[in-house]
């Protein structure tokens, strides 16, 4: 089978043996590229890339896949935190172990995450990184009632326009690029204006973060979904003298009633504007290097870029 690997930082397609062993095999029909695909390049060698999959089982079902096979056993995994795994970034697929961007792959049964009726399969690559801003909104208590602000306009950013406004709540964007801003009024944000009892820092920058506290109100939160790939300074005095709470929220896990990607599913189902918004790209997986390449150029435009198989 084909699969998308790294040799160095040069993006590859190579050939590989049929996955065999204990698991559930999918038939993969949809991979997105993530800012920590293109964050990761040269670091994550010998297993195949892609951790926002979708596809179809042996036996029909169309399944999008929450890409970890944590231990299960730990006290995180016990708990329902089974993002916080002990077993870190190897339980992690597409990095610490071979993910989607394939013909095919095995996953545990655990992985399955049933499409919702009406969820087209070449659209539900977007269920992994909703989840992510389901979970982040669940972990920060957001109500219908909040005023939210996003800062950042690339997938992430996006999907919490989409989900914030599923809760009913108002939600304003901060993005840099026109390609964006243009996707998030599609989504039914409006600009900023005044302060927010809740700001979603999207973008992973320093200064992203400094804008979210100044945009929060006195005692208002910031959640921050994604991933500082260095050391960030705070903006200590704004976030001291308004008595703003940081809310990092890692991936997704289990709420009081179902898996946050469960409710991601369900969301992308009812937000069919969603993949019309942001996927921008599509491409064959023969022609993963210009998709990574498209998929860092966000000034030409691409916002989501997916590889079909």
């Amino acid at each position: 089978m084909r699969a998308v690997r790294c040799t160095g930082r040069e993006v590859r397609v190579v050939v590989l043996p049929e996955p065999s062993g204990p698991g559930v095999r999918v038939r993969v029909a949809t991979a997105g590229v993530c800012g920590s695909d293109l964050h990761m390049l040269g670091q994550v060698q010998g297993v195949t890339l892609g951790h926002e999959i979708a596809g179809v089982t042996d036996d029909g079902k169309p399944v999008a896949v929450e890409p970890m096979s944590p231990c299960g056993r730990c006290e995180p995994c016990r708990a329902g935190d089974y993002n916080l795994c002990v077993e870190g970034a190897a339980m992690f697929h597409g990095v610490g172990r071979d993910g989607g961007m394939a013909d095919e792959m095995l996953v545990p049964a655990r992985a399955l995450v049933p499409l919702p009726s009406g969820l087209p399969l070449r659209d539900a690559s977007l269920v992994e990184p909703l989840a992510v801003m389901v979970y982040a909104l669940r972990r920060a208590g957001l109500r219908a009632s909040q005023r939210v602000a996003v800062v950042g306009g690339g997938t992430i950013g996006l999907c919490a326009v989409a989900a914030v406004r599923a809760s009913g709540a108002e939600v304003a964007l901060v993005a840099r690029y026109d390609a964006q801003r243009a996707a998030g009024e599609r989504l039914g944000a409006t600009q900023v204006s005044g302060q927010y009892d809740l700001v979603v820092e999207a973008a992973g920058s320093e200064s992203a973060l400094a804008q979210a506290v100044e945009l929060a109100k006195p005692g208002g939160k910031v959640s921050i979904p994604g991933i500082y790939w260095q050391p960030v300074g705070m903006p200590g005095l704004a976030m001291g003298m308004k008595e703003v709470t940081l809310m990092p929220a890692f991936l997704y896990s289990r709420g009081a009633v179902s898996r946050d990607i469960d409710a991601a599913a369900a969301t992308l189902a009812a937000t069919p504007e969603l993949p019309r918004a942001i996927i921008t790209h599509r491409f064959p997986l023969d022609a993963a290097a210009e998709a990574f390449a498209t998929a860092a150029s966000r000034a030409s435009g691409a916002i989501k870029v997916v590889l079909e198989p």
